[in-house]
């Protein structure tokens, strides 16, 4: 692995030469304050000099490696992450379900979710993430829907974080189909006490003017503050990088197809940690639900048999 984590009573912790290095691991002292309920605010990255008479400019967030420094502004919006925290309370593993047709990449040492699981045990030290992941090529968020509902009852995450848009907006659904079937089933996760991370779709330059691909960008941000849960602007990264590129390519896409190569899956993971890792530290609100109601999930009614 890229970066090895090093061990401490059988969890990981930072590693100096890998998250450390990228500013993204949270301090122990953070973790063991989430742990404990306490609320801790996040200063935003510190914005470059601008030059006099000239609009403010926001600085890129330098918690990322160099190739995926986006501003935060083009990266994330964020949300509390109830379910996770309280996993973090109870001092267990926190279980993670990937969905979304660009789960997986070239093999499994490269893929996105064990990208993903790798940052975020950097990210949160001594806490053990276990990721599954359920990709299925092709698959639009009506169908996604009704197979979540499946998957939900057999893996009982703290959080579902969904690639959720970019089939749909190729396949030219309905925009407003697609947003109602989208708000349904975050609303049934979220019923069952399940917090949910959404992931906006890719962005390549053949969809910039694209407006019925754009307006299912839109309807997956609408959801997610409706919904009050934690977006990902995967297109406006992606964007931004794009127009950022030494090489003027899109050099996180895998040749002509529409998915990402190793860049690509590596920066993703990045965010998405770093969307998660500070919603996290979000404050909670002011009134909260006792122990007792918190201290078990709502079983997720299994499928009826055929």
């Amino acid at each position: 692995m890229a970066f090895p984590p090093a061990k401490e009573g059988g969890r990981r912790t930072c590693s100096l030469v890998g998250a450390a290095a990228l500013g993204l691991c949270l301090t122990v002292s953070a973790v063991s304050a989430l742990a404990e309920g306490v609320a801790t605010v996040v200063s935003p990255p510190h914005p470059p000099a601008s030059a006099p008479g000239s609009a403010p400019k926001e600085g890129v967030d330098l918690s990322l490696s160099p190739e995926c420094r986006v501003p935060g502004s083009k990266l994330y919006t964020l949300a509390r992450l109830s379910s996770v925290k309280h996993a973090l309370k109870e001092q267990r593993p926190v279980h993670v379900l990937s969905v979304g047709s660009s789960s997986s990449g070239l093999g499994a040492s490269t893929s996105y979710p064990v990208r993903l699981e790798n940052a975020l045990e950097r990210s949160l030290p001594n806490v053990d993430v276990q990721i599954e992941s359920r990709a299925l090529s092709g698959e639009v968020a009506s169908g996604a829907g009704e197979r979540l509902r499946t998957i939900v009852a057999e893996v009982e995450p703290d959080l579902v974080v969904w690639q959720v848009g970019t089939n749909d907006a190729l396949a030219r659904v309905d925009a407003t189909a697609f947003a109602d079937a989208l708000k349904d089933t975050v609303e049934w996760i979220k019923s069952h006490h399940i917090d949910v991370v959404l992931i906006d779709p890719l962005f390549t330059q053949s969809v910039a003017d694209d407006e019925s691909y754009n307006e299912l960008v839109h309807k997956v941000q609408d959801v997610a503050v409706a919904q009050g849960v934690p977006l990902v602007r995967r297109y406006e990264a992606m964007r931004f990088l794009s127009a950022s590129s030494d090489k003027g390519s899109e050099t996180h896409m895998l040749g002509r197809h529409f998915r990402l190569n190793d860049l690509g899956l590596r920066c993703m993971a990045e965010h998405v940690t770093r969307a998660i890792t500070l919603s996290l530290l979000q404050p909670d609100l002011a009134a909260t639900p006792t122990a007792g109601s918190q201290a078990k999930k709502a079983e997720p009614e299994k499928p009826a048999g055929p």
